[in-house]
């Protein structure tokens, strides 16, 4: 297994500019790589957001490098902030660095607003074989400066990779009825685990999230079955 202190620092030539990213080694063996994506820069995300940083360890915990980066005008990354549209190219950016980087097969991971748009490129990414969301915004999300802004995920119906949808029972950005009601009308294969107790940001149970993420059988599985 890689050793925590391997990381590296190192920015992606994105469509708005550089992009700062972190990357967690891998093991020599790895049969996946991995891109996580941070929750809202409104909101104060960033890729040291401690959701993003458990979900990169869980991912890690496999032997897969894992890179984290900063939209655009997030952090050191260059460019401004786009309300979600160019920032699906700024997850392709990673995509692509990771595929070149590694040639490995991937599995996309995003935390709120991270996994309303990453999933949109991830989904429709022949590369990528499993995806997951963590604190799906499935109802609208709002900052003090800005309209409440609506997600909407019919991109999914079309998404027949392995899906996980992590998310806590007090989630007020994603209401448990309304994610079930996502959830079952995904094709498989799928899985949501709904963890009792936790809020949006897993506050006090981001060892459960950890956890979770490290049992879906999808990633213990041989590289195969993420066809």
């Amino acid at each position: 297994m890689p050793a925590a202190s391997s990381i590296r620092s190192l920015f992606l030539n994105g469509p708005a500019g550089r992009l700062e990213a972190l990357l967690n080694a891998g093991a020599e063996s790895a049969t996946l790589a991995a891109v996580v994506c941070h929750p809202h820069p409104l909101f104060g995300g960033t890729l040291h957001n401690k959701v993003v940083f458990h979900t990169m360890k869980a991912l890690n915990s496999f032997g897969f490098p894992v890179l984290r980066f900063n939209f655009r005008g997030t952090g050191l990354s260059e460019g401004e902030h786009d309300h979600g549209v160019g920032e699906i190219d700024d997850v392709r950016t990673a995509l692509d660095w990771m595929d070149a980087e590694f040639q490995l097969p991937l599995v996309f991971a995003g935390f709120s607003f991270g996994a309303a748009v990453g999933m949109r490129a991830a989904c429709a990414d022949a590369r990528v074989r499993a995806a997951i969301g963590v604190g799906t915004p499935v109802a609208p999300v709002a900052a003090a400066t800005e309209e409440p802004r609506v997600y909407t995920f019919e991109f999914l119906h079309d998404c027949s990779k392995p899906k996980l949808f992590v998310s806590g029972a007090r989630d007020q950005f994603g209401p448990r009825a309304k994610l079930e009601e996502l959830v079952a009308s995904l094709p498989e294969p799928k899985k949501l685990v709904v963890i009792e107790g936790a809020d949006h940001f897993f506050e006090g149970r981001l060892r459960e999230l950890r956890e979770t993420i490290e049992g879906w059988e999808a990633l213990s599985s041989e590289p195969s079955a993420l066809s």
